[in-house]
């Protein structure tokens, strides 16, 4: 029996989810979390439970795996799936003897600048980029690559606090709002324009096991910066050439970043003129409902999966898709920040009936999402990729959230 510790900082979600997918596994199950042993969910009756105040603090987490360590006699995985938690969790691996993604491994994959660095020193298809610590260093890449240029947090996730520059007006916003400086450097990257996709990949000893591919309809970056889009992921059934033609630049670069056994996500651009930018890597599963879909099109249960795969390092999820999926995020439309109604609703309802397979409606006084994700979404999949871009055009064609 394998002896897990899992850091969740709360319950609740995809959280708790996966929590009941470790807990039906044959292991001895520890959650390391913010929340007191009573709030602890019946399903992890069985776990044992360590609190902690930071889950960002490596040095609280090595406390608490060598307090199992000491009650078990051994800890034989520490897991966890969020992004931000992925370096310290390297880093007590690396303090407690746990096999996994070390705290060097990890840091490539999460500082953005040393991602590009690795990934460039291996030949592989990266945007110039540059740290910056200040405005001298921002007009230094810009006199290099010209504008348009991005400009964003060294360890961001889901464009979040990511700005494109095609000013000096621009520039300064961006500076503002991110205040870069010596103790606090950011990532500058040339602007890549060209159809955005993802490539998520399962690697067991070095090897590649299983991949999947969906598209961004459109980019994170261009939802945010244009609150009347929808935004919209396609994952699908077929595997297109151009995604083919990718895989062994993806292998490459997991491979120089350094992934042993895990499931990685991966962002990047087929351009215009046909070529391949890398944009970001994380080694974890990905967001935006991309494992629920995979979970869709593969039949298989990708959390209790991905639970498998990071405790007894196997992969049983089938490389056969039955269907296509997607997933439409749902923002709302106006100057209130407030969800005031959702028009034409019950009409989306009956038109795609069963090709709706989970949806979260936004509800009337919620308020209203900055992010591209939006006030809420609805999943859709079908037998042919035709019939799910056709449920994902009528759901964004038809349905209107009003702030």
């Amino acid at each position: 029996m394998r002896h897990v510790v899992v850091v969740a900082p709360y319950f609740g979600g995809t959280m708790l989810r996966f929590l009941v997918d470790m807990a039906e596994l044959d292991v001895k199950l520890g959650v390391v979390t913010h929340e007191p042993a009573e709030h602890m969910p019946r399903a992890l009756a069985r776990a044992s439970h360590y609190r902690v105040d930071n889950s960002l603090d490596a040095g609280q987490l090595t406390r608490a795996v060598r307090a199992f360590q000491k009650e078990w006699g051994r800890v034989d995985r520490l897991i966890g799936y969020l992004e931000q938690l992925q370096v310290p969790l390297g880093d007590v691996r690396d303090a407690c003897g746990i096999a996994g993604v070390t705290g060097a491994v990890a840091r490539n994959f999460r500082d953005k600048n040393r991602m590009k660095d690795v990934l460039r020193e291996a030949g592989l298809p990266v945007a110039r980029q540059a740290l910056v610590t200040g405005a001298e260093d921002a007009r230094r890449f810009i006199e290099r690559v010209g504008y348009p240029i991005v400009i964003k947090p060294l360890d961001g996730a889901g464009a979040k606090a990511t700005f494109r520059v095609s000013s000096e007006g621009d520039l300064y916003r961006a500076l503002h709002q991110l205040l870069p400086s010596p103790a606090n450097p950011v990532q500058a990257e040339e602007f890549v324009t060209g159809q955005e996709h993802t490539f998520e990949t399962v690697f067991i000893d070095g090897k590649p096991v299983w991949s999947s591919s969906t598209d961004y309809l459109p980019g994170p970056l261009a939802v945010l910066e244009n609150p009347w889009m929808q935004y919209c992921v396609l994952l699908p059934r077929e595997t297109r050439p151009h995604v083919e033609a990718f895989r062994a630049t993806n292998h490459r670069a997991l491979t120089a970043l350094g992934l042993q056994t895990g499931l990685s996500h991966m962002e990047w651009f087929r351009r215009p003129d046909g070529g391949v930018t890398i944009g970001e890597v994380g080694a974890r599963p990905p967001g935006v409902n991309i494992m629920d879909m995979n979970g869709l099109v593969h039949g298989a249960d990708m959390w209790k999966a991905w639970a498998e795969l990071q405790t007894f390092d196997r992969w049983t999820v089938p490389s056969t898709r039955v269907r296509a999926a997607g997933c439409a995020f749902l923002r709302a439309q106006g100057s209130g920040s407030t969800v005031r109604g959702v028009v034409n609703q019950e009409a989306v309802e009956k038109q795609l009936g069963k090709r709706i397979v989970r949806a979260r409606w936004p509800q009337v006084g919620q308020a209203r999402s900055a992010h591209y994700e939006g006030d809420g979404y609805v999943v859709v999949a079908d037998d042919t990729t035709d019939g799910v871009m056709d449920a994902l055009e009528q759901l964004v064609r038809t349905l209107r959230v009003v702030a």
